[in-house]
């Protein structure tokens, strides 16, 4: 596979001369017979001790130059003629720590096989003569860093494709000089470079000068050498690559019909009986049952982590099949080969379970598990239409076989509220500490001994560990066995003495219809006796009955007054609601004062909470405080800290904000950037919308993951789904650019409603143009007029030109003035034009054919625009600012970006 070298040294400013052992290397290639020189029949010769030493020495002092291609043929073949190509090239790759600054400018304008113009090779992005002593002047004085790229191919490779000349080079550097400046951080406007072609004989390369003009900027870190090798790679070997990529794809798409063919080949042995992989027999039946009682979506984004962790294990079940195995490989294979062109360190391989290219994969696994559930024949056993006595009062099967089941008391424990040492127990377990990992089938044990014991609080806790998953698969219909279990003894607990912790728990129980319907009414009745006893929980709880007017007349008053007691007793949660009604001025003035010392006792109080429960939930609002500075001074890496510990336990919002601290920053590495996808991956398919939308945005826009305008409309779909306006608005975007009018005008009003101004906007101008849809200038009007209401300042400009022209609307000189002036304090230049222009002689009409004429200019510069190929973003600055221009003219958010049309079949 071809493969491109590049390396970036640079010089400080305040870099003192290389020590003397540095010094005899210089001495070495000013007075050593030049390898050009060298005779052909000894070229083929031993290398020399002389030469065995330098290389050796050359190794210590720069380990890097292990990655040469010189160095390899050397290792391949240790002559004097690959060695001195060897000694010659890191010796110059290292120029940098070997002189002065003027005197590496000139070494590679000059060397020998050094392509020269005139009496050099320097080049840049202009077609005028370089001067040599002035650039080196201006190299020798910059009072900042100077970097030094090296770009280097295999001759073959080099004489293919067409880069051993200067002229392919320098064509090839000025495109992409905008995208190494950015990789540097350097302004484009800022940015400085020069570079000269030197053909070698084995490995003809590229030396290059870079700098920024102001002295300040520039930072160039791992990421950034990445993304410019990684450009410059996509580039040069584009063809090859477009080859792999295709392959790539065809494999993907064999193996996914592999595993298919495979999954239906083993079910049909199961129902023969003659299957003789007993782990995805076991896997499929237990799966397919636990689909049974699984509500909504059955697709692998939408279950909970104990079935995913069983569809999981499926895959890998099938990935030990030689032809699953082999294809997966094969795969593999093609994605390392393209990798090796422009990653010096290949990525550690994950299994097909994790891989998600492969996602289709595990869809297939639960498709064939609920198509396998409704098949009576193969679940015969289990699914025996014969009647059979209710198991409902049962406690769940145990592990032990049938001859040995799990004892039971010979007569019922009276029910209690009892915080038993054994009852602790099964909490630490169930929780964890500082000292002890959680252990979930411990605290499974030991709830379930104190349930059998009549421990009304042990059978509530069993019931969330089956609601929630917790240790073991996700069970709906145990979990409300377990509620009714828990409400029946705290009732029978309240009946013998009324009981202020039982009282509550019924109050809960009713208010969230767990065990029993939901009776918001019946919970406040329940909540309002334990908070009567000041039982902090259930102030707390009734407080926001109180707040949502469920069960009682709605009261912020009273809401407040008893968050106001919750929170005097050490309830956290009660103080972090009197911090936002005391900021909001609900139920009360607004207080900054008493806000802000409320979202500090908040604060204190999340911290002691997770020290004794480590629970995900107060990790995530520890971490949200943080990063917001609510209650707690700023501090981000803290709150990424805390994100982290609330993502690992698997809390969706926090994977959520984990991963747009990730992304958000410039520094973050290739690796950091993946897990943050990653992160919000797992956070869209547990259901976040927020994750949904902004996955769909890295789909869409090709940032941080390969464009895949297919992925983003489903994630804008599934979030839109859940209510998400500004999903809603790019599905419409989406579909406007494709033509799909009738869609567009969909979910631009879905939004629109909800009070989206990008889609008021958006949906008005649909209407008044009658493009595809049916002309309303009326409503058109009033869309437009609520997106202005809120500040959308095309919106404005929009409505100023209607009312200064009067075609559609009656015409209203004031009402284009205010409207037109609300527009240009926003800076929207159009509506300044104007403004400006408002009583000139030639009128309305020669204003409105001026700034057409600016949207055509726009329009012809974006089609004008050469295709930008995969992994390439460079458009020259000028015109990046008229297409800006032109974007938010259209209404377009400057933060949000454009991409090539998609399939309509992919959004309907």
């Amino acid at each position: 596979m071809p493969r491109i070298i590049f390396k970036c040294p640079y010089i400080k400013p305040e870099q003192k001369d290389a020590p003397a052992q540095r010094q005899r290397y210089v001495r070495y290639i000013a007075t050593r017979e030049g390898v050009e020189r060298i005779d052909p029949g000894k070229a083929i010769l031993p290398a020399t001790d002389k030469q065995q030493k330098m290389v050796r020495q050359l190794l210590r002092d720069f380990p890097s130059c292990e990655e040469l291609f010189e160095y390899s043929d050397y290792l391949a073949s240790p002559t004097r003629g690959n060695a001195s190509e060897f000694i010659t090239r890191a010796l110059e790759d290292n120029c940098d720590q070997l002189s002065s600054r003027d005197g590496y400018v000139n070494y590679i304008a000059k060397r020998p096989r050094a392509e020269r113009s005139g009496t050099h090779g320097l080049f840049s992005d202009g077609d005028g003569a370089v001067s040599l002593p002035q650039v080196a002047e201006t190299v020798a004085g910059h009072p900042g860093n100077v970097w030094l790229p090296i770009i280097s191919l295999r001759r073959e490779d080099a004489a293919r494709l067409g880069y051993d000349n200067a002229k392919q080079w320098k064509e090839l550097l000025t495109s992409l000089a905008s995208q190494m400046a950015e990789a540097m951080k350097i302004p484009n406007s800022q940015f400085r470079w020069y570079a000269a072609f030197h053909d070698e004989s084995h490995h003809p390369h590229i030396h290059m000068v870079c700098w920024s003009a102001d002295g300040r900027s520039g930072f160039l870190n791992k990421s950034g050498i990445a993304s410019i090798k990684s450009a410059l790679a996509k580039e040069i070997f584009r063809q090859d690559l477009t080859e792999i990529y295709r392959q790539q794809t065809q494999r993907r798409d064999e193996l996914t019909q592999e595993s298919h063919d495979v999954l239906r080949q083993l079910i049909e042995q199961m129902k023969d009986g003659t299957l003789e992989n007993p782990n995805i027999e076991r896997l499929m039946l237990e799966l397919s049952e636990r689909l049974r009682n699984v509500k909504g979506k059955k697709q692998y984004g939408y279950l909970q982590a104990p079935l995913k962790s069983i569809v999981d294990a499926v895959v890998d079940e099938l990935a030990k099949d030689q032809r699953i195995a082999g294809a997966y490989e094969q795969w593999y294979l093609l994605k390392e080969d393209a990798l090796r062109t422009y990653k010096d360190h290949l990525p550690d391989r994950v299994p097909l379970s994790k891989q998600e290219t492969f996602r289709r994969i595990r869809n297939l696994v639960v498709e064939e598990a609920v198509r396998l559930g409704e098949d009576s024949a193969v679940l015969s056993p289990l699914d025996s239409p014969e009647p059979h006595e209710a198991t409902s009062d049962m406690p769940p099967p145990a592990d032990d076989p049938p001859d040995a089941p799990a004892p039971e008391p010979e007569e019922e424990s009276p029910p209690t509220v009892a915080w038993s040492t054994r009852y602790k127990e099964a909490q630490l377990f169930l929780y964890g500490s500082a000292d002890t990992p959680p252990d979930f089938e411990e605290a499974y044990r030991l709830f379930l001994e104190e349930a059998a014991d009549g421990n009304a609080l042990a059978m509530y806790d069993l019931g969330r560990i089956f609601s929630d998953g917790i240790g073991r698969n996700a069970d709906p219909e145990q979990a409300q066995v377990w509620y009714a279990k828990a409400l029946a003894a705290f009732l029978a607990v309240e009946q013998q003495r009324p009981n202020r912790c039982a009282e509550y728990r019924i109050g809960k129980i009713y208010a969230a219809g767990i065990g029993t319907e939901q009776d918001h009414e019946a919970a406040a009745e329940w909540l309002t006796r334990s908070a009567e006893q000041n039982y902090a929980y259930a102030q707390y709880s009734l407080a926001k009955l109180y707040s949502e007017g469920k069960g009682v007349p709605q009261n912020h008053k009273t809401a407040l007054h008893l968050y106001e007691q919750s929170a005097a007793k050490g309830f956290p949660y009660a103080a972090w609601e009197l911090g936002k009604l005391y900021r909001d001025g609900v139920g009360c003035r607004p207080d900054e004062k008493q806000s802000a010392r409320y979202f500090a006792t908040a604060f204190r109080g999340f911290k002691v909470l997770e020290s004794q429960s480590h629970d995900d939930k107060a990790q995530y609002r520890i971490g949200w405080m943080l990063l917001h500075g609510v209650g707690v001074p700023k501090d981000e890496a803290a709150a990424r800290s805390w994100f982290k510990k609330s993502a690992q336990r698997g809390n969706k919002n926090a994977r959520y904000q984990l991963a747009k601290l990730i992304l958000g920053d410039s520094v973050s590495t290739p690796e950091e950037i993946a897990q943050a996808v990653e992160w919000l991956t797992q956070a869209a398919e547990d259901g976040s919308q927020h994750a949904q939308y902004a996955l769909g945005k890295l789909y869409r826009d090709g940032e941080s993951v390969e464009s895949d305008r297919v992925q983003a409309v489903i994630w804008f779909s599934e979030a839109a789904g859940q209510g998400h306006e500004y999903a809603m608005y790019a599905l419409g975007k989406l579909n406007l650019e494709v033509g799909n009018v009738e869609a567009a005008l969909r979910w631009f009003r879905k939004a629109s409603e909800l009070g989206n101004q990008f889609a008021q906007y958006q949906l008005g101008k649909l209407l008044l143009s009658g493009e595809g849809v049916p002309k309303d200038v009326n409503e058109a009007v009033r869309w437009l007029a609520t997106s202005a209401n809120q500040g959308n300042q095309y919106a404005q400009y929009l409505l100023g030109k209607l009312y200064l022209l009067g075609k559609d609307i009656p015409q209203d000189r004031e009402a284009a003035v205010r409207w037109f002036t609300l527009a240009a304090e926003q800076g929207n230049e159009y509506a300044q034009y104007f403004l400006d222009h408002m009583n000139d002689r030639q009128g309305p009409p020669l204003l409105t054919s001026a700034t057409r004429l600016l949207h055509h200019m726009s329009r012809i510069f974006q089609e004008e625009l050469p295709p930008v190929q995969p992994g390439i973003h460079f458009v020259e600055s000028k015109l990046r600012r008229k297409i800006m221009e032109k974007r938010l003219a259209l209404g377009h958010r400057a933060d949000d970006h454009e991409d090539q049309p998609i399939s309509t079949i992919a959004m309907r």
